[in-house]
């Protein structure tokens, strides 16, 4: 199974920029989908950006798109998500998850595993 821990969260103010990482464990993590999902106090958990093992396919929600950008390095099984112009909105935990299968999936129910998540604060 494949296990993922999340850095590099904070508190930023609007305007700024976060850098998230999350490393992974496992002999094929270049074979599986990634994506980042956010969750937001009193909120379901909801789909930031993902990409596929490839990474011939990414895809963003409409709420980031522009700002946020998704990226993987295979050879140190990370993936990243640079934000930019965050705004107070953007607050939330922030989730990285793996998704053993073909394709991206934009619900939480299609990934096999997730980290522990990192707080995004931005203030206004």
């Amino acid at each position: 199974q494949v296990q993922l821990v999340e850095s590099g969260g904070g508190l930023v103010q609007a305007g700024g920029s976060l850098r998230l990482s999350c490393a992974a464990s496992g002999r094929i993590f270049s074979s599986y989908t990634m994506a980042w999902f956010r969750q937001a106090p009193g909120k379901a958990r909801e789909f930031v950006a993902g990409l596929t093992g490839s990474g011939g396919f990414i895809d963003y929600a409409d709420s980031v798109k522009g700002r946020f950008t998704i990226s993987r390095d295979n050879t140190k099984n990370a993936v990243y998500l640079q934000m930019n112009s965050l705004k107070p909105e953007d607050t939330a935990v922030y989730y990285c998850a793996v998704r053993v299968g073909y394709g991206l999936a934009y619900v939480s129910a299609g990934y096999n595993s997730w980290g522990q998540g990192t707080q995004v604060t931005v203030s206004s």
